[in-house]
């Protein structure tokens, strides 16, 4: 049923991901599918990486980790773009359609006044995407 399931990943908040992976790789395990790790990075420095090819190799390293340690077939793909808060969501979206996910599972986060007001990443993707997401609360 899912062949291809994305999961975008922000490698500054690895610990809030453990659920969201969890249960992506329960998925492609029970369906024979397999994972695409997809994290986004700007041309400036971060706490994450120094350049986006920095950024690139920590993502791969990570997406590795998570094959090994679930049994999973896992890749990554690392977006370098020009800016995070307004290009985020829709080149996730593209990019789903563009590697043939079949299935996005992202997490979020208990919503707060500003998701009322302004919306979440996660809301944002569910709306616009072409295949089905699943948003994982932690």
């Amino acid at each position: 049923m899912y062949k291809r399931i994305m999961v975008p990943v922000d490698l500054a908040h690895v610990a809030a991901l453990d659920k969201a992976i969890t249960t992506a790789a329960d998925l492609a395990r029970h369906y024979g599918g397999a994972l695409v790790l997809v994290g986004a990075t700007g041309s400036e420095p971060s706490s994450v990486a120094r350049s986006p090819e920095d950024f690139a190799a920590r993502l791969a390293e990570f997406a590795k980790g998570i094959g090994d340690r679930f049994g999973v077939a896992t890749s990554s793909d690392a977006l370098h773009l020009h800016d995070l808060t307004i290009d985020l969501d829709p080149k996730l979206a593209g990019h789903a359609g563009e590697i043939g996910a079949d299935l996005i599972v992202m997490a979020s986060h208990v919503p707060g006044v500003a998701d009322y007001l302004f919306g979440s990443n996660a809301g944002k993707l569910a709306q616009h995407a072409k295949m089905s997401v699943m948003v994982v609360r932690p």
